[in-house]
């Protein structure tokens, strides 16, 4: 993967800082991307390898790229990303647009990528879907996936029998779904008002809610492949 440039820190601010730009670096005219979102556990990550499969998109999951990077040798963010996730927290905005700048831009010299990415869990905060939109690229749309906190708490607490994540505890989950509620639905709303938000019901069982999808990717002119 990459390396992400260094950053200097603003004098004020312990916060990092992206390189000031004066246009996005690709053209929706040339790369589409969906922005996927939805609170922990409402089954992001199952939907996006559907549409991958079907439909031929790069799967982007911002919080593996994030956890990618704080176990890269040598990385001097990776500490730093993982007191973040740990506490549930947002990583700062610099870092993740980076990473994902990196990986599309990767995805697309060296893997002879399509355009066509889905960008999963991000952005989470109003100030990284200004900043990526402003200097990455602007989104097509963004796939919303709504599902009661409950739920999600249930299907968490099940995959982290299994999957190893830190975060996968009942602490760290309540932290998450304050986080989602309090800074990412506000991103949705935004996007929501500029008629660029399809909502999934993430309730049902994942065959009925990719069929949902389906019908949202076709109502925006998004075709499968196969």
């Amino acid at each position: 993967m990459p390396v992400i440039p260094k950053f200097m820190p603003e004098p004020e601010s312990p916060r990092l800082r992206a390189p000031a730009k004066d246009t996005p670096t690709f053209s929706p005219d040339k790369v589409t991307v969906l922005f996927v979102l939805g609170g922990p556990g409402a089954g992001k990550g199952t939907q996006c390898a559907n549409l991958v499969r079907d439909y031929g998109f790069t799967h982007l999951s911002a919080g593996d790229l994030l956890r990618e990077e704080q176990n890269r040798a040598g990385s001097e963010f990776g500490d730093m990303i993982k007191d973040y996730i740990k506490s549930g927290q947002i990583v700062p905005m610099e870092v993740t647009v980076q990473l994902l700048e990196n990986a599309m831009q990767a995805d697309l010299d060296t893997k002879g990528g399509n355009g066509l990415f889905l960008i999963d869990g991000f952005p989470r905060k109003m100030d990284q879907a200004l900043k990526f939109e402003e200097s990455v690229c602007p989104s097509k749309f963004t796939l919303f996936f709504d599902c009661p906190e409950d739920e999600m708490q249930k299907r968490l607490l099940d995959r982290g029998k299994t999957s190893g994540r830190s975060d996968d505890n009942e602490e760290s989950i309540k932290k998450r779904f304050r986080t989602f509620v309090d800074t990412s639905m506000p991103v949705v709303d935004y996007f929501e008002k500029e008629g660029r938000v399809e909502k999934i019901s993430a309730i049902k069982g994942p065959g009925e809610v990719y069929e949902d999808v389906k019908k949202a990717m076709r109502k925006r002119g998004v075709e499968a492949k196969v």
